[in-house]
């Protein structure tokens, strides 16, 4: 059984741990003070959340999720920045049980639409096609600064 919950001051460890999984499986560097100031965000619970999930009260999975205002339509939006979940005890539920822990607390807070990225991952995304609908063609870019480039005068 999946037992979810928001994340609190005693979850610090088992959420470095899988913190650490996490960047290390996507092969990104963190220092020791993003963590910290992760940490103090994801408690924080007004618009970045984080919640962990446990099994035989082990933690198991962590995610972090980031509410926003939405341009258009009505509710604001919930983005799914983190989910991770503990390499051998995938496969028994415990992301989707997440996921749904956190379109429910999104819808509760009055921002109904969550969404999340993926990097082209088989077996996450075998999963994300049963949650959630795909929005063929969208791409993802996020902006390069680069520091050799000249200032832009408005």
């Amino acid at each position: 059984m999946v037992e979810i919950s928001s994340l609190t001051e005693s979850d610090r460890a088992g959420w470095e741990v899988l913190a650490r999984g996490h960047h290390a499986y996507f092969g990104t560097a963190i220092g020791d003070d993003g963590y910290e100031q992760t940490w103090r965000r994801v408690l924080g619970g007004e618009r970045i959340r984080g919640i962990a999930a446990r099994v035989d009260g082990e933690m198991a999975g962590i995610a972090h999720y980031v509410f926003h205002a939405g341009i258009w339509g009505a509710g604001g939006r919930c983005y799914l920045a983190d989910l991770f979940v503990d390499p051998d005890v995938r496969r028994r539920g415990i992301a989707t049980a997440m996921i749904r822990w956190v379109a429910r607390d999104a819808e509760e807070q009055g921002f109904p639409r969550l969404y999340w990225n993926t990097l082209d991952n088989a077996p996450a995304r075998a999963l994300y096609d049963k949650v959630a609908d795909f929005h063929k063609g969208l791409i993802y870019y996020a902006y390069r600064h680069d520091a050799n480039q000249g200032s832009t005068q408005r």
